[in-house]
């Protein structure tokens, strides 16, 4: 099913703080260097520019990104940020990487109140199962069935509340979408 990006940009302008949580771009397959250095692939470098240019059209540039410290996490937000330009302050977290669920959480907890726009790049399974846990029930079932099957490289959940991220609690955020690199095309 196709994702109405005009909905989600008439969506996410309804809501005073949204949340973009990201899975990394396509890597290459673990190698020597450990899987904490793998690098992106050249589809990923393509994902990570279609869904940066995605963002700036449904004028959802983060102005904060929270982003693991693993290479492939650090270049997917360099590639973003070619079109983000420097409006995103970044954040790189060892935590979003080993962390869990648990990072996520705490990187909510600590932004501040004044930005309404907030992408939290990280790794699987931890993504999606944190995406679970903030999502409201009252979100769209379709959406939410998405969220089940895990979020594949570089796609995108995206929240919205009119509470500071900082107030966030547990299964109170509306998501708004799943939506893929593939979508923004």
């Amino acid at each position: 099913m196709a994702v109405k990006l005009g909905k989600v940009e008439k969506k996410a302008k309804s809501y005073e703080h949204v949340l973009i949580i990201m899975r990394h771009a396509k890597a290459e397959p673990f190698g020597e260097h450990g899987d904490r250095d793998r690098p992106l692939a050249d589809k990923g470098l393509k994902q990570a520019k279609a869904v940066g240019k995605g963002l700036l059209d449904l004028d959802l540039v983060p102005n904060r990104i929270a982003c693991s410290g693993a290479l492939r996490t650090q270049q997917t937000c360099a590639r973003m940020l070619k079109t983000f330009g420097d409006i995103p302050k970044v954040d790189y977290r060892q935590s979003l990487y080993d962390g869990g669920v648990q990072a996520v959480l705490d990187e909510l907890a600590q932004t501040k109140d004044k930005h309404r726009v907030l992408m939290i790049l990280g790794h699987e399974p931890t993504m999606s199962i944190a995406s679970q846990w903030l999502a409201s029930p009252q979100s769209d079932h379709a959406t939410l069935d998405q969220l089940n099957l895990g979020l594949s490289t570089a796609s995108v959940a995206i929240f919205g509340s009119n509470e500071p991220f900082s107030q966030w609690k547990l299964h109170e955020a509306d998501l708004l979408a799943v939506i893929t690199p593939n979508d923004f095309n």
